[in-house]
């Protein structure tokens, strides 16, 4: 017969999840990630929280005759690093998430 966890053993693990989850999350907003374009002839860094910090535009892909291409390449850009904070996210959260599975989450 398999004996019942102790609710004290319950607790600890999950303040011990809690606590995991809260470093993977301050983790994941101190990211800084650079999203490029163009072969980085535009640049987009953002922080964790999805705040864009800086643009960066090679003066090469300025063109007052063609707007619609820097446009694409910032759109590019911002989806680059937006899709890097994600992959950070993913691999920050997602063994947790695995883990969360023993306590009804």
């Amino acid at each position: 017969m398999m004996s019942q966890p102790d609710m004290s053993d319950i607790l600890a693990q999950a303040q011990e999840m809690q606590a995991k989850l809260q470093a993977a999350q301050e983790e994941i907003m101190s990211s800084i990630v650079i999203g490029q374009a163009g072969n980085g002839l535009v640049s987009v860094s953002m922080q964790g929280s999805g705040t864009v910090t800086s643009v960066n535009i090679d003066p090469k892909v300025i063109d007052p005759e063609d707007p619609d291409t820097l446009q694409d390449l910032l759109v590019g850009a911002y989806n680059d690093a937006h899709g890097q904070l994600a992959k950070i996210a993913q691999d920050k959260m997602g063994p947790l998430q695995g883990a969360m599975g023993g306590f009804g989450f």
